[in-house]
C-alpha cells in the first residue's frame, strides 16, 4: 500500500478513540509522516482497505464481543482477514483480550480466536514481595519484561509503562510462543504478544508518555 493508506481506529463502541487516535498522530508526525493517515471507524469496509488496524478498548470483554460479532460478525471477519494477511496490527488493552477465545468475565462471549485461551482474572488477596497486599484492578506504572531480545527492540528493554486492568491473557500451550512481555503484579502476567506484524499489549501507550509514544512510532514506522 502506499504511504496514504489508513491506519484504522476500529470502532467498536468501548474505551476512548479519540486519545488513541492523538497519540497515533503524534507518532506519525514524530516519523516524518501525515497525521491524517488516521481514522477512527466501525465500517468493516474501511477495515478491509486499511494499511494497519488499531483494536483500543477499556471497558467490558462481552461488550466488545458483541460489537465485534453484530451484524453477522461483519467486523470481526474484516480483522480477521486482515491478521489472516499479516497486514500490522496494534491491540490495546481489550484490543489484546479478544484475540483469544473466551474470558472470564464473560461467560458464553466469544473472542476471535486468532490464538487459543482464555482470559482470567487476578486472584483476590495477592500480595507482593514485601507481604503488602495488592489491589485488584491493577493500575498504573509497571515494567514489561520483553521475551527476547527481538521483542525487546519494539517493547524497550527497561521501559515502563501505564495499566489499568482486572483481567489478563492465558495462552494455552501451544500458543505460548506468542508472548512478547511479562508483567509483575502478585504473579507473573503476559502484558504483550505478537505474532508478524501483529502487535498486542494489555497497558496503554497512549497513557504511557515517552515510553508509549516510542512504541506507537516503532508500530507506525511498520506501516506501509
Amino acid at each position: 500500500m502506499s504511504d496514504d493508506g489508513a491506519i484504522v481506529v476500529v470502532d467498536v463502541g468501548v474505551g476512548n478513540l479519540r486519545s488513541v487516535e492523538r497519540a497515533l498522530r503524534a507518532a506519525l508526525v514524530a516519523e516524518g509522516r501525515p497525521a491524517e493517515m488516521v481514522q477512527c471507524t466501525n465500517d468493516p469496509g474501511a477495515m478491509r482497505e486499511a494499511a494497519a488496524l488499531v483494536m483500543p478498548g477499556q471497558g467490558a470483554f462481552g461488550d466488545c464481543a458483541t460489537a465485534l460479532h453484530r451484524h453477522g460478525g461483519e467486523i470481526a471477519q474484516a480483522v480477521r482477514e486482515h491478521l489472516a494477511a499479516d497486514r500490522p496490527y496494534l491491540g490495546i488493552c481489550l484490543g489484546l483480550q479478544v484475540l483469544f477465545e473466551s474470558s472470564e468475565e464473560a461467560g458464553g462471549a466469544r473472542g476471535l480466536g486468532i490464538f487459543p485461551g482464555a482470559v482470567q482474572r487476578f486472584r483476590d488477596g495477592m500480595t507482593d514481595a514485601a507481604g503488602a497486599r495488592l489491589k485488584v484492578p491493577h493500575v498504573g506504572w509497571n515494567q514489561v519484561l520483553p521475551r527476547d531480545e527481538a521483542q525487546g527492540v519494539w517493547l524497550g528493554r527497561t521501559h515502563w509503562y501505564y495499566f489499568v486492568h482486572s483481567y489478563y491473557v492465558l495462552p494455552e500451550d501451544s500458543a505460548r510462543g506468542c508472548i512478547a512481555g511479562e508483567t509483575e503484579h502478585g504473579e507473573r502476567f503476559v502484558s504483550a504478544v505478537a505474532r508478524g506484524r501483529l502487535w498486542a499489549v494489555q497497558f496503554h501507550p497512549e497513557k504511557s508518555q515517552a515510553a508509549g509514544l516510542g512504541l506507537l512510532r516503532a508500530f507506525v514506522r511498520g506501516v506501509p
